[in-house]
């Protein structure tokens, strides 16, 4: 029997609000915001909105290190691994997540809104159908 944890819109936006509240006390600010169309996308525009970045960049194959990069989930590290190798200087790269994953080895860059409960599969709303179809 696999665990799911099922998000709701109300969640997303308190962490949303976390993070956003986060990446303002950074001793920096951002340009732009980086990320992946899978996972990332409906929160790097809600982190926009709130913290009035206007462009956002999607499946970029070089990163700046004045762009935050933002994704939904820090699970297994695969995403942060396949990114790094991108971003300009890795000494300024900030990696931002709506939730990491309890109990995995995280990186200095990472900042996230929260941890998971558990090893529960997290089911975001806009990945809801997803989730169904991959359990016909």
């Amino acid at each position: 029997m696999s665990l799911e944890q099922e998000i709701d819109w109300d969640e997303i936006e308190s962490l949303i609000l976390i993070l956003s509240k986060k990446i303002s006390k950074l001793p920096r600010t951002f340009t732009s915001i980086t990320t992946l169309s899978r996972g990332g996308l409906i929160p790097s525009r809600l982190l926009a909105d709130h913290l009035g970045i206007k462009k956002i960049f999607v499946d970029r194959k070089k990163i700046s290190s004045d762009s935050l990069f933002v994704d939904d989930i820090f699970d297994s590290g695969d995403t942060f691994n396949k990114i790094l190798p991108k971003v300009n200087d890795s000494s300024k790269f900030v990696f931002v997540t709506l939730f990491a994953r309890r109990g995995k080895k995280y990186p200095e860059n990472l900042l996230y809104a929260k941890k998971t409960k558990n090893d529960a599969y997290v089911i975001f709303p806009w990945d809801k159908l997803e989730f169904l179809n991959s359990k016909k």
